[in-house]
């Protein structure tokens, strides 16, 4: 494991460290890399994605992150992108999920789906601004969800991981909230009524 300390550090300085440590490996690696704000989760994200890397993130507390990266090996030089900085990748679109599966018909191959679908929204060039979980589709957002390493990746990317408080304890799960806050009907209302654009899968 090789530790990559950017705190404190403005873009393109955690990705100029990130992608220094890359090139210096000699074999396969996890590189991990603490950053203090959500802009640089996304473009460390960006830059290692493209290089090669299996990327994952976590909101770790207030203004502290980490950025796992796996990788085989230094990248090559083709996959090495310039250093850049962009700007905040998430746009006005809310995604609404209300069950913790995916369509009608096989509630197996449902939830499968859901799980595909969630890990899709990760890869989006424009992140939601706002994720919404109700009814069914609170379990996923609690422990024991096989989507919470890519929800987590999306809460550090900056996206807000919401989930309807009343859903929680309805299932008895208020204690078990792994990710994001808990919300209120008002607000999911209000955050419903403000997007540009809603998803819901």
């Amino acid at each position: 494991m090789i530790t990559v300390n950017a705190m404190g550090d403005n873009c393109p300085i955690p990705v100029i460290k990130t992608k220094k440590a890359m090139q210096a490996l000699t074999g396969p690696e996890t590189i991990e890399v603490l950053v203090d704000n959500e802009i640089a989760v996304q473009n460390v994200t960006k830059m290692a994605a493209s290089s090669g890397g299996q990327v994952s993130s976590e909101k770790l507390g207030d203004a502290e992150y980490k950025i796992t990266i796996q990788m085989d090996g230094a990248p090559a030089a083709e996959e090495t992108q310039e250093v850049s900085c962009v700007p905040d990748a998430r746009g006005n679109l809310v995604v609404a999920i209300a069950s913790d599966r995916m369509g009608s018909g096989n509630d197996e191959l449902g939830k499968v789906l859901i799980k595909s679908f969630i890990f899709a929204v990760t890869q989006l060039d424009e992140l939601p601004k706002t994720m919404l979980f109700y009814n069914g589709g609170a379990t996923l957002t609690t422990e024991g969800s096989d989507s919470l390493e890519d929800l987590k990746s999306l809460e550090a990317l900056g996206v807000e991981i919401m989930t309807c408080g009343t859903c929680l304890d309805y299932y008895g799960l208020k204690e078990k909230l792994a990710v994001g806050s808990v919300t209120n009907m008002y607000s999911i209302v209000e955050t419903l009524a403000g997007a540009s654009k809603i998803i819901k899968p």
